[in-house]
């Protein structure tokens, strides 16, 4: 992927990575994403109770989840999460750093950190980082930039949709780092979003909330959602077409390219799952609310009993069952249908004769389905997962040490 385009790939932004010695082995671990100028921007943060000084910064600077900004600066290695002042002093620092060598303010500036929880910024080594990063932003430096903030990724995370508002051609490009402690509730791990479109903050916020359900807030690999999770979008305007209003045409399209690159990026989250081997998605339908087929498709897709399962190619349909049950979503057994790939295993309270041969080898697949019918309304949700593998538990025995 070296010197492809992702990020920057809308007009008007640039982006540069690179190693400061956070991260071991001379790997990057900084990345600053800036716009030419003043853009319109949203996020959305973790809803954990437990959140880092970058997540405080950011909602400090954009109370209403919008506003304008001119970029982020993102380092991997340590979170800096649960460090008391410190660590607000070094989430602001950082912001100032970067706005000095952007021209701008410091309430310009978003800042993300994702790694270890409850270690310290090494502030020297940041602040090299911010001013190589600033002097070596370019279009050309988009993969340093992903690399930079990825962290037990094992592979880089992109996405690219081009679309037309007001007859002019836009694109909305996303890069996201994630594998583990992976449960967003309204935004993703870490995600920088860009498009040249012309989007009002206000219009930016509420295509992003849509997207999200969907895309990041269907995405779990192990029930733990992050203290950093942020995903911020921005738009530069240089697409040059005039601004829409809710409800247009343009509005429209800009919202499904949006939500197009958010399920790509969401896809390739859980694809990557730390130790996964397989995509799982679990879809559940004929719920009695949106709510309750949420609720249900997560239980499913959190269990380990059953992640475990896919992994093994076990069709142990039993599990699926169980874990909807147990669930807060209304469930009926009598009313209820399960089918793995196109093979239906349980059917309106009653196990169907399948052969498990043929059930196991679909199981040993790169991507599972797994179909809920609950029979007791119309609503429906899927959730995207992955396998639990051994390798997971490796990865997270050893983590810290």
């Amino acid at each position: 992927m070296a010197g492809r385009r992702h990020i920057t790939a809308p007009a008007g932004f640039r982006a540069a990575g690179v190693a400061c010695g956070v991260k071991p082995g001379g790997r990057e671990d900084l990345a600053i994403i800036a716009a030419d100028r003043d853009a319109s921007v949203a996020i959305a943060t973790t809803r954990n109770q437990v959140f880092g000084a970058p997540i405080q910064w950011c909602r400090s600077i954009l109370p209403r989840g919008c506003g304008k900004a001119r970029g982020i600066v993102i380092n991997a290695g340590v979170s800096n999460v649960c460090t008391g002042s410190r660590g607000m002093r070094d989430a602001r620092t950082m912001a100032a750093e970067t706005a000095v060598r952007l021209g701008t303010e410091p309430r310009k500036i978003l800042v993300a950190s994702t790694g270890i929880i409850g270690h310290r910024l090494p502030m020297t080594k940041i602040k090299r980082g911010i001013a190589a990063a600033a002097g070596s932003l370019g279009t050309r430096n988009d993969s340093a930039a992903l690399r930079a903030i990825m962290t037990t990724d094992t592979r880089e995370k992109s996405a690219v949709v081009t679309t037309r508002l007001g007859g002019k051609a836009a694109i909305v490009a996303g890069i996201v780092k994630g594998a583990g402690m992976i449960a967003p509730s309204l935004a993703t791990m870490i995600g920088v979003i860009t498009t040249d479109a012309a989007v009002a903050p206000s219009m930016l916020k509420k295509a992003l909330t849509a997207a999200a359900r969907s895309s990041f807030n269907a995405v779990t690999v192990d029930g733990d959602t992050s203290t950093s999770d942020i995903v911020a979008v921005f738009a530069s305007g240089a697409a040059g077409n005039g601004r829409f209003t809710s409800g247009s045409r343009d509005h429209r399209r800009f919202a499904g390219a949006l939500a197009g690159v958010c399920m790509q990026l969401a896809r390739a989250v859980a694809n990557d799952g730390e130790g996964a081997t397989k995509l799982v998605e679990v879809a559940v339908r004929g719920a009695r609310s949106d709510r309750d087929a949420e609720i249900a498709a997560k239980s499913v897709a959190n269990s380990p009993l059953f992640k475990c399962a896919v992994h093994g190619c076990d069709p142990n349909w039993g599990r699926i069952a169980c874990a909807l049950g147990k669930s807060a979503a209304k469930v009926v057994p009598e009313k209820l249908s399960i089918a793995i790939g196109a093979t239906t295993v349980f059917r309106r309270g009653r196990p169907v004769p399948f052969s498990a041969r043929r059930v196991a080898k679909y199981l040993a697949g790169k991507t599972v389905a797994v179909t809920c019918n609950l029979g007791v309304g119309r609503a429906g949700f899927m959730a995207l997962t992955c396998d639990l593998t051994r390798e997971y538990v490796a990865i997270n025995a050893d983590y810290h040490t």
